[in-house]
């Protein structure tokens, strides 16, 4: 189940960041796109703080930096 879960979280934290990236490159413009942005880095942020909770702030952290490296 720990497995399972950490799996989920890494894809959420894939979605949210790519979502985040598009928008820096997409179409919209203006105050929408800032605050859609900022809402992808905060679900991001929140998706970090419950990894870190199952495998550790480090761990949690060094997984981060990996997956956004592998989709940057």
């Amino acid at each position: 189940m720990e497995q399972s879960e950490i799996a989920r979280l890494l894809q959420q934290i894939d979605l949210e960041y790519s979502a985040a990236r598009e928008a820096l490159t997409g179409l919209a413009c203006g105050t929408a796109r800032h605050d859609f942005i900022t809402a992808r880095m905060e679900r991001l942020s929140s998706y970090h703080e419950e990894l870190s909770l199952h495998v550790g702030i480090q761990e949690a952290s060094r997984l981060l930096v990996e997956h956004l490296e592998a989709i940057s």
